[in-house]
């Protein structure tokens, strides 16, 4: 059995680590500070230590330079996380045995798969497609899921939850649990169960605070044959869950705001404190750079779908440096010719164009049933055109002006799970 100890203040973050590492037979560990922390070194003798960069009772350079003098620990591996260190802290660690530094908030897969190296040890993990994301807005719990559901998503989001609830100051939260583009099979009822009692027990929430967002009728058969989730109310449209959850019209309380990226952005938390907890898996930050789109998908075909000269320069400047081909069309109509002759893998579509606009654009590929990757950006921020644009099916939304970085994400995020 392998022992592994925690060094962090966060006692949520040493929660999640003890339950999950647990869970692969390793004997466990916590430390709540830097003294704590090497007391617990010299006498536990641990294979490996995670530990945070910022502590307190003893700093982690303390710590460090006290485990390296002493010859019995000197050699165990470090783990460090952390939030805001800059790229000479982290080469400074490296002479100190820490074998990777990943951010906060950590992408836990990264993580697990880090402890699995240095320790040479197997740690198989449920794979499944699965993307959950969760943010407040006017103190409503946005959880939105896609793709599918997986058990180590699943254990993350209880932890992401009462992160979120402490960082917001919420108590009983409203939730928005959306829910499309999911692929499950009759196995995955269980996913389901247990993905909606992990929202109720670690949101401290009641069913009928709970509204959902989807067409799925295997999730409807799933909840209702659960008296407790069956009191969970489903709906089809926005416009609907949102009057429920609200009990006023979503424009009363969102103040006409603009709807950033796909649905509502997050709100600034109420508590200054960093989260932990990192929702999407993969990547780390022991990695010298992420991975380049050119490296990752060289070739890859890029149509720009708008009327707007300085966008079309913006987006072959923001992938100038990439093998990409990028084709820029200057209306809907000039873009419609070319959908069978070439084999795009990302279209950014502005919704105002003369001649053949982008809802025009969209109801002509649903019409014809062809399906593209697309990225919708507009000046129109109104939540009702978020939500009719995102009604066909695309891949996401983004409101201009436009930065590079957001585009270049957007775009990676597509070519990742279209390729």
């Amino acid at each position: 059995m392998k022992k592994v100890l925690v060094i962090d203040e966060s006692s949520l973050f040493r929660d999640y680590l003890v339950k999950k590492l647990s869970r692969f037979n390793f004997e466990v560990v916590q430390a709540m500070n830097g003294l704590d922390g090497m007391a617990k070194m010299r006498n536990e003798m641990p294979d490996l230590v995670i530990m945070d960069y910022y502590l307190s009772r003893k700093s982690a350079q303390e710590v460090l330079n006290e485990k390296r003098q002493n010859p019995n620990t000197a050699n165990i591996p470090i783990i460090m996380v952390s939030a805001k260190v800059d790229k000479q802290k982290i080469l400074e660690t490296v002479n100190f045995n820490v074998r990777k530094f990943y951010t906060k908030p950590v992408k836990m897969e990264a993580l697990i798969k880090g402890i699995s190296e240095i320790l040479g040890v197997s740690l198989t993990v449920d794979t499944a497609p699965c993307i959950i994301e969760a943010h407040f807005n006017e103190d409503i719990l946005f959880i939105e899921i896609s793709q599918g559901l997986n058990w180590e998503k699943l254990d993350l989001l209880k932890y992401k939850i009462v992160e979120l609830l402490e960082l917001y100051q919420v108590k009983t939260p409203r939730v928005l649990v959306m829910m499309s583009g999911l692929e499950l099979a009759e196995t995955d009822g269980e996913k389901v169960k247990a993905l909606f009692n992990t929202i109720l027990d670690a949101g401290n929430t009641i069913p009928k605070l709970v509204k959902i967002l989807t067409t799925s009728k295997f999730i409807t058969k799933v909840l209702d044959s659960d008296k407790e989730l069956s009191k969970i109310n489903v709906y089809a449209g926005l416009e609907q869950a949102m009057d429920e959850l609200i009990g006023l019209k979503p424009d009363a309380i969102a103040h006409d705001q603009v709807v950033r990226e796909k649905f509502l952005t997050a709100s600034k938390p109420k508590k200054e404190k960093e989260e932990a907890f990192q929702m999407r898996f993969d990547g780390g930050a022991s990695e010298s750079k992420p991975p380049s789109l050119e490296a990752l998908f060289p070739g890859a075909k890029i149509a720009v779908v708008d009327d707007d000269v300085v966008i079309q320069e913006l987006l072959k400047t923001v992938f100038s440096e990439t093998k990409m081909e990028i084709f820029c069309y200057e209306n809907g109509k000039e873009f419609v010719k070319q959908i069978d002759a070439i084999p795009f893998d990302v279209v950014f579509l502005d919704l105002m164009m003369p001649e053949m606009n982008g809802f025009q654009v969209l109801q002509y590929l649903k019409q014809i049933g062809k399906e593209l990757p697309i990225i919708v950006f507009s000046a129109l921020s109104k939540k009702e055109t978020v939500v009719k644009a995102v009604s066909y099916g695309i891949n996401s939304y983004m409101i201009k002006p436009l930065k590079p970085e957001k585009i270049m994400r957007k775009a990676l995020e597509v070519l990742n799970s279209n390729f």
